[in-house]
């Protein structure tokens, strides 16, 4: 018998707040775990989208910090969320919901993960099913004359860094589960690539973007770059690295560069960190200048990646207390708590990219300009990914 979905929304909400310690005393990942669901208790969607749920990135970047509180903390209930909402799209098939394979669009091979983590859990082959279906879009995702994948087919010839975070992780479990040993050297590829056509030798910091084709209004003639630093992008990238590395091959060739391809990154990022609050800005390397501000989900997401790393060995120990200093300005500069226990992550960048209509030609106005959103789930995500990390 199926349980109604009112008495499973309570269900839910009783479990994520009655197990343990009063809810000011539990960690950050549980709370902001258990405050997501009371908020968004059927479906993953912003209230003010008319679209309503979609297989999205945001929707795999929540399921998977959800998925990771669950498991830190032994909480079933986020198991039947998760699973619950990924069952609104699989069908018994293996067909998603909403999901349009021709669009060849990286950010939705990002739920990805979550199907393999269902599959390992229930061994319901409808999972397995899907996952496959985002395994051929890899297969068939149009590329650059070196090979690096289009970002979405309608940016033809471009390679943005948050293509790293949507498919690889993925890509790395998929193949580790299923054996292709060839498509390590596939995704090592990705991440050097992208790295090496957009990173600034003086900084050390990666440019959001690049064009092949030189075609994009946005792109400089000479090398195809993207003219700014913007935090999240570089914040996609590295939490790209630190989560590609836990299923690529200890013995692979090329495991080696892309530790360091994390290790100058880090050493980038960590220069440009705010040395009062421990943060960092919206366009990463113009700090003080006019309309710049502190930005909420690039600070997690650094904030993450360095935690990690350094728990994982890849990067100097000296990092974990730049990941602490950012974690501790996290909680004083974006996070309130509602008298409900609500938690409320502010000042994160609702979304921006590159070219597309109307036209976003990746200036320091433009990213500055862009409005932002409290409680974005490109800013909640990070935030318990961080909050995991710093809290172990």
């Amino acid at each position: 018998m199926k349980t109604k979905l009112p008495i499973l929304i309570i269900l839910l909400s009783q479990a994520c707040q009655s197990q343990g310690p009063a809810p000011s005393e539990r960690p950050w990942s549980a709370r902001t775990a258990a405050s997501f669901v009371r908020q968004h208790p059927d479906s993953i969607a912003y209230p003010d989208e008319i679209r309503g749920a979609r297989w999205t990135y945001e929707q795999g970047l929540m399921l998977e910090a959800l998925r990771r509180v669950g498991e830190r903390m032994g909480d079933s209930s986020l198991f039947t969320y998760i699973r619950r909402d990924i069952d609104r799209f699989v069908g018994q098939d293996g067909s998603i919901r909403t999901y349009e394979l021709e669009s060849y669009n990286l950010d939705n091979v990002a739920p990805g993960r979550i199907l393999l983590y269902l599959k390992s859990r229930t061994g319901d082959p409808k999972y397995a099913a899907a996952a496959q279906l985002l395994r051929r879009q890899l297969k068939e995702q149009p590329r650059t004359r070196g090979g690096g994948f289009w970002h979405k087919q309608i940016y033809p010839y471009q390679m943005w860094l948050d293509g790293i975070f949507m498919a690889e992780p993925f890509y790395a479990q998929y193949a580790a589960d299923a054996g292709e040993i060839a498509a390590f050297d596939d995704i090592a590829h990705q991440i050097i690539t992208i790295e090496e056509k957009t990173r600034d030798e003086k900084t050390g910091l990666l440019y959001h973007g690049w064009d092949e084709s030189r075609a994009q209004r946005w792109s400089d003639a000479k090398t195809g770059r993207s003219p700014n630093f913007w935090g999240r992008a570089m914040g996609w990238y590295v939490m790209g690295l630190v989560d590609v590395l836990d299923s690529f091959p200890k013995t692979h060739p090329r495991r080696k560069e892309i530790i360091a391809t994390l290790q100058r990154l880090a050493e980038a990022v960590s220069h440009f960190q705010d040395a009062e609050s421990g943060l960092w800005y919206q366009v990463v390397d113009k700090a003080g200048k006019e309309g710049n501000y502190l930005e909420a989900s690039a600070s997690c997401m650094f904030a993450y990646a360095l935690a990690k790393g350094t728990r994982m060995g890849y990067l100097d120990s000296t990092y974990r207390a730049v990941a602490e200093k950012a974690f501790d300005g996290i909680l004083k500069q974006f996070v309130t708590v509602d008298d409900d226990g609500i938690v409320r992550l502010h000042q994160t960048c609702q979304v921006a990219g590159l070219g597309g209509d109307p036209y976003r030609d990746g200036s320091y106005e433009y990213y500055i300009g862009e409005p932002r959103r409290t409680n974005d789930f490109k800013g909640m995500g990070p935030f318990i990914f961080a909050a995991l990390e710093l809290e172990r």
